[in-house]
């Protein structure tokens, strides 16, 4: 061992020296010390000694403290061990080396990960600035619109900032750029720029991966490395343990405690010790069997219920005792099995929320446990109800709890006996155990067991009677139950309890008490030894001569090598001899597994081995010599027990014997195992009765074995060594890896100043069909965020090159937050529990998908397409119908229609003025439900004809000049709307700038008052100040306005002549609109199409002078315009408008506007019906007490240009069913650029219909039909039916060759009402031949077609519609723009986005978008900021598994910063540049690497 140790240990250094030192380097372990202070110290005590160490290199006295993996021959000489330098739970030690952990990180130097950012809010200390990483701005792909800064504004509408890609540099305000577009002050993207740098680095070969047809999209099973080690042994053969000795043992173990209960009463059975060390009772032999007789009498007869006892023999008994109180513990226990009860210990339960707490409460259950013993002083510590009764904790059966202090037990009479019986095979007690997964079973021991067990104990252990034992470990369970209460009792033992709280005050108290005792043996755990070394300081006067038996009771683990080597090198100057130390493996099925035995009962000399990591990955033994980096070191865990069998045996599958150098786990047959998980058949064959077989098939024996749970091997001596537990194996590929080992090398980066040793799990989660790690730490508060975050990536790094594994997720904790297990360490499985939850709250977050995740199926590879030719006959494509539809013939509904009389909307005005006068059109109402304005169609004529004036006069405007409208939506807009077109204005309508936002909105008024060329803005008089107002010349100049009128007070004058349009080609309004993809796109509306759009409106809803429609819509473009301004002119029907923004004062404002006028038709978007679903969701009550009633609506159309959002119309529809909304009234309406009216439900025809379509095929632009509730099914529902005059045809996205029915492609239409083309800056001609002008590539090439830019596909379904023609359904699935190229696959934004709204309940919203091929996902946090993190793993974790994508990027900001437009649709690009530039201000940013 000496080889690698310190060199200090070259020169013989005073042995006061070398213990000084050694206390040193604990103290700066610890951190009581810095490294500064030790290092002063340090020197001081060498220059004592200076002469002796003249030749040590300077630079190797901080570096080399460190041990290295013992060699694996023979235990070094005792003198020249260093002691190791580590610090609480010296645990984990020995194994995987600091050094080796330095040389791994050497390696990595040159990496830099991006730090995660936080907002200065969350921080608590440097600020966010310091970590900003060098900026290596690559150019980002072209098209990153302007940045926006993102509030709140009022009404549900997010304010944004229209992009036009057409627009001159020069408006785009004053956000710096670089060539490729990216604003300069981008912070984020450096970062993401250096994300894309570790990511491109090359990962390990990554391993075989399979992709089956992609449809099926299989994750295949990697296929195993050909070069891996493989087992080269002989088949092992069972080890079998020395013969039980046949003695005089007792006939049980009650009749053990009547013998000596009744012979020698006042030998001492058991000391209990307070915090302070005293002994505050020793209970004698005597005392215990009066005090169990009169507890088994008081059970047997004292205790009814409804005059029958209470108890039965059998009966299971809960025993709530505390660890400081082991006393009333064995009364309890012993009073039980004396009334032949079962006793069932379990914790203290401290609060309702204990972890775990919930497990246990079910094992109480399945147990059927009604009763449960404690101690008065605990029972007054349990939380209470009113009552004062015991709460009934979370998951607990009902309980009495019975106190069994003296004065609560009857004395039995004289002549009361209890049944001493001979050991049988009925349960004795049971002890719980918790799985991996959390599940608390309990395992059954048999009182012949428990006989076997102690008679196993003693031989192994060469007790002897009246020796005395010190007992530092939970008597309750495992070894201390075990040594402590059983087999002391048949051996007439004296136990020293030591209680968990007194080793925390004093952690020597153990070794003071062995001295004062002067105990033969001792039961500890490796942290009990590894705290007195932290204690002994001072300590001079301890002596551990008396000691003939040190049991290590968790010798089976890794690290306790090292604590054993390092306390025997301190103690043994204090008596400790060498061979007392005794390592046992136990588990709490089969017990006590193996134990070392000192040479005077014959056990052959210890022994080590250092084994490859690698090897042991693959279940393969190698002692290994030259790779010092990545070892484990573990010491053997002695002999088989007396009378037991041991083989191993393969993890998986049969249980086949191993061969020799392969590592299985360990079964066990004897007579001494437990016998079942009670009340559990299935799992208890599968553990307790394991048949091992050869590799040819036959069974090793007749007995069957018990699975220990232990994973090890056979040594030489028959010395059985033990290298994990399979509660903490983690499968990772093909590899084993176990958690304790990881945590040992998460330990060895430098842990003492970031996190606290001890207070670390790891553990493994399923993403993708495979088990991924995932280490979670407690961070020190005084740990800087930048140093936690260096520690986290050293420490990746260093897992990855010893274990040569990925760690999923490395999360840190607040200190003291973690669940913890009852006595001291963490409870793993809770803590696993609370990560899939997102309940464990970490303050820092790094996820590596992109280095683990290796099982991806391959990214799909485009197949060439067949030729044209090949696929279309008649009417048919490869076999299908041609996927074609339109709506009615207009030229077949000729009716009394007097507006069609009228080519252009002014002459239909003029003549409803002169015809029906007095006829109201328009009804606008405001917040409190009054109707604020109205508009009669001659009223509605005179208001255009002033403004028409004002226009010609005032302005001195020519027909054909550009005006834009900036009203709020009201009558005025209207009225101004017609007046330019009485003149021969090209009128825009534009949405007025939020004057609380005037930032972010104003520039966008101004944008499009710019792209559309006009000539003057007509406004109100508010709005007009507005826009001269001091806080808009902050971001428009107003002398840059064109001419600005108000038409508040225009005089009342006619106009001489009201203008006619030479053709109806000429164009009547242009429309402006924001696309999601922040695209401004203003389209030319003719005056034919704006009449023929009307028609067809009319005609599918069958609108009539006498109807009255509720509109709730934006009327600025597209639907909601044609709606508001267009159709009651055109079809004389009334229209009752309700602004939106008035929803924001009162909600219900549109559902009472629809009732109280009886409105058979009606139209909202998106965001108003969410309003109403969640503001009025629990209120439909008292909107019913209001009078509101919806049973008249026969059609609720919501205007929208994109999928529909089936869940809201539902849930809408079934909130409202209460106020008598008919089921099936809700639809919606399907419109785009290029025609904004495409499909719309009307009232007559079939109802939608809903189909459900797999999503992986819709990924490789496939529809495939399955049933509802399949896995991957996506429902889709009609967009509405297609408009009278319209034709709809499906075209390959690249071809543009027709499709088949049922087949996705891009949605062409043709119609009269079409736009005519993009009003744009520069003449875009090519885009606007392509998307307005575009021909099938086959087929018929003669019609003209509008490409709508959306995905979607035709089906024909099973209902007729209104001419008996089978109905023709079209299904929007997406826009082609939105969609994200991954991987080769096309995904649509909502689809992640919806899975990611499911992860977790605090997520609000979400919205996400690529950058340079990263997913960057953005949600919105609906709850406390110190949860933010809990969010980055869902996120991840629920995309990969349901897309198969790994998220670059995620970033967590508060509710309402995702931008969203009046229609309700997200505006990603905007969100995208707000990311890029910086002004989010997020709560969290985490780079996944």
């Amino acid at each position: 061992m000496a080889e690698r140790g310190c060199p200090l240990e070259a020169v013989p250094l005073p042995a006061e020296v070398r213990e000084s030192l050694a206390e040193l380097e604990l103290e700066l372990s610890e951190g009581d010390i810095t490294q500064k202070g030790y290092e002063k110290k340090r020197a001081k005590l060498l220059a004592r000694c200076a002469p002796h160490i003249q030749g040590v290199d300077p630079s190797l006295q901080v570096e080399n403290r460190i041990l290295g993996p013992a060699q694996a021959s023979a235990p070094a000489p005792k003198q020249s061990k260093p002691r190791p330098s580590n610090a609480r739970d010296e645990r984990f030690r020995s194994d995987v080396h600091t050094e080796a952990v330095q040389a791994a990180l050497a390696k990595y130097k040159e990496r830099k990960m991006p730090m995660p950012s936080k907002r200065r809010s969350v921080l608590t200390h440097a600020s966010v600035e310091a970590y900003t990483p060098p900026a290596d701005l690559h150019s980002a792909p072209p098209d990153v619109t302007t940045g926006l800064v993102l509030r709140q504004p009022a009404y549900g509408e997010r304010p944004q900032t229209a992009s036009a890609r057409g627009v001159p540099r020069g408006c785009r305000g004053s956000v710096l750029e670089t060539a490729g577009g990216v604003p300069v002050s981008s912070r984020v993207s450096s970062k993401i720029q250096q994300l894309l740098n570790t990511l491109k680095r090359p990962k390990r070969p990554p391993l075989k991966e399979f992709f089956v047809d992609d449809f099926e999209e299989l994750l295949e099973v990697q296929q195993p490395d050909p070069n891996q080690p493989k087992p080269e042994g002989s088949q092992m053969a069972v080890l079998r343990g020395e013969p039980l000795a046949e003695g005089s043992w007792p006939p049980s173990l009650l009749a053990a405690l009547q013998q000596w209960g009744t012979t020698q009463p006042k030998a001492p059975c058991l000391t209990a010790l307070d915090t302070a060390g005293k002994a505050v009772y020793t209970l004698t032999y005597g005392k215990l069997w009066s005090r169990s007789l009169k507890l088994a009498y008081t059970l047997l007869n004292k205790l009814t219920n409804k005059n029958e006892p209470l108890l039965k023999p059998g009966d299971r008994v809960a025993l709530v005792f505390p660890n400081s109180d082991p006393v009333m513990f064995m009364v309890a226990f012993y009073g039980c099995l004396l009334a032949e009860l079962v006793p069932v210990p379990i914790e203290v339960p401290l609060t309702r929320k204990d972890a775990g707490s919930q497990q246990v409460g079910f094992l109480l259950g399945s147990c059927g446990i009604s009763l449960a013993l404690t101690t008065d002083a605990c029972q007054k510590g349990l939380p209470k109800a009113q009552t004062g009764e015991v709460v009934t904790f979370k998951g607990w059966p009902p309980l009495t709890w019975l106190v069994i202090d003296g004065k609560h037990l009857t004395k039995p009479p004289k002549d009361w006996q209890p049944a001493v019986q001979d050991a049988g095979p009925q349960t004795a007690y049971i002890e719980y155990k918790t799985s991996k997964e959390g599940s608390t079973v309990g395992v059954a021991v048999s009182h012949a067991s428990l006989l076997a067990q102690c008679q196993a104990l003693t031989q192994a252990c060469g007790y002897s009677e009246a020796e005395t034992l010190t007992n530092v470990l939970d008597f309750k369970r495992d070894a201390g139950l075990w040594h402590g209460v059983l087999t002391s009792i048949l051996n007439r033992i004296h136990v020293v309890s030591i209680p968990y709280a007194l080793m925390k005050a004093n952690p020597l108290s153990w070794i003071q008490k062995v001295c004062v005792y002067k105990a033969q043996a001792a039961l500890v755990k490796s942290r009990d030894m590894h705290w007195s070394l932290l204690a002994q300081r001072g300590q001079r006067d301890v002596s551990l001569s008396s000691l003939r038996l040190l049991i290590v009771a968790d010798g089976a683990n890794p690290w306790s090598i090292s604590s054993c080597d390092a306390f025997l090198n301190v103690f043994q100057a204090r008596g400790l001899r060498p061979e007392v130390i005794c390592p046992c493996a136990s588990s709490p099925e089969a017990l006590t597994v193996a134990i070392r035995r000192p040479p005077d009962l014959g056990g052959p000399p210890p022994r080590r081995a250092v084994l490859s990591m690698s090897g042991l990955s693959h279940g393969v033994i190698r002692v290994d010599a030259e790779e010092k980096l990545s070892v484990l070191t573990v010491q053997d865990v002695g002999q088989v027990m007396p009378g037991a069998n041991v083989c191993i045996v393969k993890v998986e599958g049969t249980p086949h014997l191993c061969k020799t150098d392969e590592v299985g786990e360990i079964c066990v047959d004897s007579s001494a195992t437990a016998t079942a998980y009670y009340g559990l058949l299935g799992i208890t064959k599968n553990v307790f009765e394991t048949v091992p077989v050869t590799a040819g098939g036959a069974p090793v024996s007749d007995r069957p074995f018990t699975r220990t749970g232990l994973l090890g091997f056979i040594g030489p001596d028959d010395l059985v060594f033990v290298v994990g537990k399979l509660d903490g194996l983690m499968v990772v590929g093909f590899r084993r890896h176990n958690a304790d080992d990881v945590v040992a090398t998460a330990l060895a980066v430098e842990p003492m100043k970031f996190v606290y040793r001890g207070r670390i799990a790891v553990f493994s989660v399923t993403v993708l069909h495979d088990d991924r790690i995932v280490l979670v730490a407690e961070q020190r508060p005084d740990a800087s965020e930048e140093d936690s975050f260096q520690w986290m990536s050293r420490v990746l790094q260093a897992i990855d090159s010893i274990h040569q594994v990925g760690v999923y997720c490395l999360a840190l904790v607040p200190a003291n937050t973690l669940p913890k297990a009852p006595l001291g360490g963490i409870h793993v499985s809770e803590t696993k529990q609370r990560f899939l939850e997102g309940m464990l709250h970490p303050c820092n977050v790094l996820m590596c998908p992109h280095t683990c995740v290796t099982n991806l199926p391959k990214p799909r590879q485009k197949q060439p397409e067949v030729g044209p030719a090949s696929m279309i006959v008649g009417n048919l494509v490869a076999g299908k119908r041609i996927a074609q539809a339109s709506g009615r013939e207009l030229s077949h509904l000729e009716d009394s229609d007097q507006a069609r009389k009228f080519l252009f909307l002014p002459d239909v005005l003029q003549w409803r003025a002169h015809t029906t006068p007095e006829h109201p059109l328009f009804l606008l109402l405001n917040a409190k439900g009054t109707v604020t304005s109205t508009a009669t169609c001659v009223q509605l004529h005179k208001k255009a004809e002033r403004v028409a004036a004002a226009l010609m006069e005032k302005a001195r405007l020519n027909a054909g000049a550009h005006v834009a409208l900036v009203y709020p939506p009201g009558v005025d807009l209207i009225a101004a709307f017609y007046g330019c077109l009485y003149c021969g204005c090209v009128p825009v309508t534009v949405r007025p700038p939020h004057p609380q936002n005037l930032a972010t909105t104003l520039p966008t008024v101004k944008m499009i008052v710019e792209v559309s060329k006009s000539a003057c803005v007509l406004t109100t008089q508010a709005i007009m100040r507005l826009l001269r107002s001091k806080e808009a010349a902050a971001t428009v100049d107003a002398r840059t306005w064109p001419t600005i009128l108000d038409t508040d007070d225009i005089p009342k004058k006619k106009v001489a002549s009201i203008f006619r349009p030479p053709s109806p080609d000429v164009l009547a309004y242009l429309d402006f609109s924001v696309s999601t993809t922040g695209i401004l796109a203003g389209v030319k509306m003719s005056h034919a199409a704006t009449s023929a759009l009307c028609r067809s409106i009319k005609l599918q809803c069958e609108l009539y002078p006498s109807r009255q429609i509720a509109i709730c819509l934006d009327p600025y473009c597209g639907l909601g315009f044609a709606l508001w301004c267009l159709c009651s002119v055109y079809s004389g029907h009334q229209s009752v408008l309700v602004p939106p923004p008035e929803l924001e004062t009162n909600v219900s404002l549109w559902l009472w506007a629809v009732s109280q006028y009886r409105a058979r038709v009606t139209f909202c978007s998106y965001s108003v019906m969410e309003m109403c679903a969640r503001g009025l969701g629990a209120q439909t009550a008292a909107l019913r007490m209001k009078g509101v009633n919806l049973s008249c609506v026969r059609t609720c159309m919501v205007v929208a240009e994109e999928r529909p959002r089936i869940a809201l119309t539902q849930s809408f529809s079934k909130l409202f069913r209460d106020l008598g909304l008919p089921a099936r009234a809700v639809s919606t309406t399907f419109g785009c650029r290029v025609n904004v009216a495409i499909c719309l439900q009307g009232t007559a025809g079939p109802d939608p219909t809903t189909v459900y379509v797999d999503m992986r095929a819709l990924r490789h632009d496939r529809v495939r039909l399955v049933e509802r509730g399949s896995p991957h099914s996506l429902p889709l529902t009609e967009s509405g039916k297609i408009l009278p005059g319209v034709k709809v045809i499906i075209a390959h996205t690249e071809t543009r060759g027709p499709l088949g029915d049922s087949h996705l492609g891009e949605i062409w239409v043709s119609s009269p009402h079409n736009a005519t083309g993009y009003y744009t800056v520069y003449g875009e001609e090519g885009l606007h031949a392509d998307h307005f002008s575009a021909r099938l590539s086959f087929g018929d090439t003669q019609t003209v077609w509008a490409r709508t830019g959306f995905l979607g596909f035709l089906r024909r379904t099973e209902l007729t519609d209104a001419s008996g023609e089978r109905h023709d359904a079209l299904y929007v699935v997406g826009s082609l723009d939105e969609t994200l190229e991954l991987r080769g696959m096309r995904y649509h934004p909502i689809d992640i986005e919806t899975s990611v709204i499911r992860a977790h309940r605090s997520i609000a919203e979400c919205a996400v978008f690529t950058w340079t091929n990263l997913l960057v996902v953005v949600v919105e946090l609906d709850g406390l900021e110190q949860d933010a993190l809990d969010l980055v793993a869902l996120v991840t974790n629920v995309v990969l598994e349901e897309h198969h994508l790994v998220v670059g990027v995620v970033v967590i900001v508060d509710p309402g910063v995702i931008p969203i437009n009046s229609r309700g649709e997200k505006q990603r690009m905007h969100l995208r540049d707000g990311f890029l530039a910086d002004q989010l201000d997020p709560i969290y940013v985490a780079y996944n690497m």
